[in-house]
């Protein structure tokens, strides 16, 4: 079976904003989850590294999270 490769790098960009948050991949699972996410840190940094899909409802929340526009974390900056 051959797995489908991204075409973007939205695990790159998630990655960053994150870092510019100045937020722990523990403290992001955690907001997640009183956002009623139910996601774990292994699930989490899978998203971050391209190797899982993201959900439509986690990539809302993390938008709020990061209080980031969703088109950053398919084209990076604006």
């Amino acid at each position: 079976m051959q797995k489908i490769r991204p075409d973007m790098d939205i695990g790159h960009n998630i990655q960053r904003l994150r870092r510019n948050t100045n937020m722990t991949q523990d403290q992001v699972v955690a907001q997640l989850q009183l956002m009623g996410i139910e996601i774990s840190k292994s699930t989490y940094a899978k998203l971050e590294t391209n190797r899982m899909n993201i959900k439509v409802s986690e990539l809302i929340a993390l938008s709020k999270i990061f209080d980031a526009d969703i088109a950053e974390f398919f084209f990076g900056l604006l």
